[in-house]
């Protein structure tokens, strides 16, 4: 059997329609198409697409609140530090799989990475609609050089680990395609690849903590910490955690057809077994954040506004799922587990949503308030993420193995 694309004895024709179109013609695919849960996307990516490009032809002050007081909003709070963080699950299971051995969590190993890649990639479409000139990203990782400086450390260590999570997964794409060597060659690579994805990841996720090291005038005493760096690296392993038990439950249910028989069973094992993990990296980052508070030794400001959203945050958002996650592991109730790791999701996007938006810039008498157009392009961004998620899940072997293929650990 030769390498190429089309082994099985398909054309190239019969090839697109089996592998593209999954096995329907042109025509009944198309007509497929029209879903309940596609209209909606319709609703969101028709006048979300225009402005998306309107963005970029007329400049970012004709679709933004954003000002020389305000210059971060909604796009890098949301699409970027958010989207960095949830998209921790692919290095972290990854990690617990290739490198602790824990063979027990292979079957979201692939959910997870993609998950992560699309993450990655949707957060630098975001990023480049924040930046006034986007084609001036590359310029922190080149002009720059040194390693004094935060922004070469983050640009370089998301490039490189976008192109490390692209060939943690290119086995799916290959086995996809039937290129069989050049899969076995691409699986050679993933115990080599994973240990620097780690790096990397142990690298950019603490360094975007460390942009807000150098504006302690800006942000909220109450939020800053020496310790930032530390918070969003444990924060980030617990939001990839979370977000992996999110996925793979919404996963199950979207592509029923797509896993494999008895997998449902499986999934609540390593649900709760994550569960049991995402408890103690809680409990360790609800400590950590104590410890940063009797640090910064500003209790007076606990009596205000911002020390009511605070302790919010930190209660709410940290220490109680933290507890929650817990009982569920201990009692093995698989449902509030995954409620839990919905509601750890919204707390680590409320986080950097506080750090970057919401207490940035808390004395300044001018405050930000994201503009309807904002709003609809960050939707639209994460919309096309979704989109393209279901697209590759729907096409490829992600949920389970390709039975034309040895398994892939």
């Amino acid at each position: 059997m030769t390498d190429t694309t089309f082994d099985r004895g398909l054309g190239p024709r019969e090839w697109v329609i089996e592998k593209v179109f999954l096995g329907m013609p042109l025509g009944a695919y198309l007509r497929s198409l029209v879903t309940p849960g596609n209209l909606l996307v319709a609703l969101i990516l028709i006048p979300g697409i225009p402005a998306v490009v309107y963005r970029f032809v007329y400049g970012i002050g004709a679709v933004s609140n954003l000002t020389q007081a305000n210059p971060w909003g909604l796009w890098i709070g949301l699409d970027v530090m958010s989207g960095v963080a949830l998209a921790a699950g692919g290095f972290t299971i990854a990690t617990l799989v290739h490198v602790l051995g824990l063979r027990d969590y292979q079957p979201i190993v692939r959910p997870a990475i993609l998950t992560g890649f699309l993450g990655y990639l949707f957060v630098v479409i975001g990023l480049m609609a924040d930046l006034g000139r986007p084609w001036n990203l590359p310029v922190p990782m080149v002009y720059s050089f040194g390693t004094g400086s935060v922004m070469f450390e983050v640009g370089w260590c998301v490039a490189l680990y976008l192109t490390v999570l692209a060939l943690e997964f290119s086995p799916a794409v290959l086995e996809w395609l039937g290129l069989r060597k050049m899969r076995e060659w691409a699986l050679k690579l993933t115990l080599a690849l994973t240990v620097l994805g780690l790096c990397l990841s142990t690298l950019h996720q603490s360094s975007l903590g460390a942009l807000f090291l150098m504006m302690p005038h800006r942000v909220h005493p109450l939020w800053y910490s020496g310790f930032v760096p530390i918070f969003f690296f444990v924060s980030a392993i617990a939001a990839g955690i979370a977000m992996v038990i999110v996925e793979s439950a919404l996963s199950h249910r979207a592509f029923g057809s797509r896993v494999a028989p008895g997998s449902h069973e499986r999934l609540d094992r390593i649900t709760l077994g994550l569960a049991r993990a995402g408890a103690l990296v809680l409990f360790a980052y609800f400590f950590l954040r104590l410890q940063g508070l009797v640090d910064s030794g500003r209790f007076d400001l606990l009596n205000t506004g911002y020390g009511y959203w605070f302790l919010f945050e930190l209660l709410g958002f940290v220490l109680v799922p933290a507890i929650l996650f817990g009982l569920a592991s201990r009692q093995r109730r698989v449902v509030l587990a995954r409620w839990v790791a919905g509601w750890t999701v919204i707390g680590i996007v409320v986080n950097r949503l506080n750090l970057s938006v919401i207490t940035f810039n808390w004395n300044s008498p001018e405050r930000y308030v994201p503009s309807a157009m904002e709003v609809l392009i960050s939707v639209t961004i994460i919309t096309l993420g979704v989109m393209t998620f279901r697209w590759i899940v729907n096409r490829m072997p992600v949920l389970r193995d390709d039975p034309a293929f040895p398994p892939a650990h």
